[in-house]
């Protein structure tokens, strides 16, 4: 397949560049290096890309956002994460979000949502999925299996619902002013027929904010515990059907999570690879320049090898979401296990080439190689992954 960006596509990906080299990829190793996982977190970054329509990419021209394609999503991401994977997830988890707002809400549900984050630039969103005892399985449970998946129920109380029970390791958990929390309205069926999903707007009363996960990698972007204490949250807040959060497979939502995360990884893999060659061509290694060594040379070759081949796989499957008719499911899954070999690789080889480098360069070497770990557990672990030939059998 040949790809060339249109007009439209070239421009978001100078922004997100030009944004990139020039506000994110000075903080990133900084913000990194505290020590405290909340004070990881910088709104001021949040507002400046904002203000470029970075928060608010996956909301359509009629709501006063720049309605643009999955490739140019993929492109923006893949840029925002050359300076900074998680500064860019921070930014994508928006997006995701919004997709779903535009999926399951109802005309007045998207006005009372879309407003306020379309004019707020620190109004970033989140989403409640996984539990301490329940992660990878909400993503291909066991059909016949009503204890699998999710537990945090929901139950009817007059005009409103009553919630309880416990999140953890929920993106935004502790900065976001929306939060799409799925829960389990049905405990006797598979999670994927009783379950619901409902908008808290926080703070909320009956929700607080417990552990914020002090983690290796990705450490700006803010994950934590939310703990439901009879939280009563409206019908009005109720997203789709009841019992329907799980079944609904159309919808840009639906298409979005591995290719979010795959073009995340291409990213990562361009500032790997620019890292490595720049440290090549200065350092000496024996007496001789790395770059001219065979075995650097062979180490950046592959690296080069597989970012190349990521970024073809993620923009065929970026250009498959845009195509309406097309149901690209297997694809996506493939393109997410391939991402997670490939980003490991080459930023493990990104780190060999380095070596002994002073503090400094090593930081950011280090960085990336503790940040790329993410993927082998990010949306379901590998396991779960490679399941997805299951789509190609039915």
């Amino acid at each position: 397949m040949e790809f060339r960006l249109n007009e439209d596509q070239r421009a978001w990906q100078m922004i997100a560049r030009k944004f990139a080299d020039e506000e994110i990829s000075k903080i990133s190793v900084s913000r990194d290096a505290i020590e405290d996982p909340r004070a990881t977190f910088d709104w001021e970054i949040i507002r400046k890309g904002s203000r470029l329509g970075l928060r608010t990419l996956g909301i359509p021209k009629e709501w006063g956002g720049p309605g643009v394609d999955f490739t140019t999503q993929a492109i923006v991401m893949a840029e925002l994460a050359r300076g900074d994977s998680s500064i860019a997830k921070t930014f994508s988890q928006c997006w995701k979000w919004c997709h779903l707002i535009m999926d399951r809400c109802t005309p007045e549900q998207q006005a009372r949502y879309l407003k306020p984050f379309m004019a707020d630039d620190a109004f970033v969103l989140g989403g409640g999925i996984t539990e301490p005892n329940a992660g990878s399985d909400n993503r291909l449970p066991p059909a016949t299996a009503p204890k699998s998946g999710l537990r945090l129920s929901a139950k009817h109380d007059g005009d409103a619902w009553l919630l309880n029970g416990e999140k953890c390791f929920i993106a935004n958990a502790n900065i976001a002013k929306l939060i799409f929390v799925f829960t389990r309205t049905n405990p006797d069926v598979a999670v994927r027929s009783g379950t619901t999903i409902f908008a808290v707007q926080m703070p909320h009363e009956g929700v607080r904010v417990g552990k914020v996960f002090n983690k290796g990698g990705w450490r700006f972007y803010q994950n934590a515990e939310l703990i439901f204490e009879n939280a009563r949250v409206s019908q009005s807040d109720m997203m789709g059907k009841l019992d329907g959060a799980m079944s609904h497979h159309g919808g840009k939502n639906a298409k979005f999570a591995e290719l979010e995360y795959s073009a995340n990884a291409v990213g990562v893999c361009d500032a790997a690879v620019e890292m490595a060659m720049l440290h090549a061509r200065r350092e000496k290694r024996g007496g001789r320049v790395l770059a001219e060594q065979q075995l650097v040379q062979l180490q950046l070759s592959q690296m080069h090898m597989m970012t190349e081949a990521l970024r073809s796989f993620m923009l065929r499957v970026a250009t498959e979401s845009d195509d309406e008719g097309n149901e690209h499911f297997a694809h996506s899954h493939f393109l997410m296990n391939f991402a997670t070999e490939a980003i490991q690789r080459v930023c493990n080889l990104n780190q060999e080439i380095h070596g002994y480098a002073d503090g400094r360069h090593r930081a950011g070497a280090d960085k990336l190689v503790r940040d790329a770990i993410i993927w082998t557990h990010i949306a379901g672990d590998a396991v779960q992954k490679m399941k997805a030939v299951s789509f190609l059998l039915k």
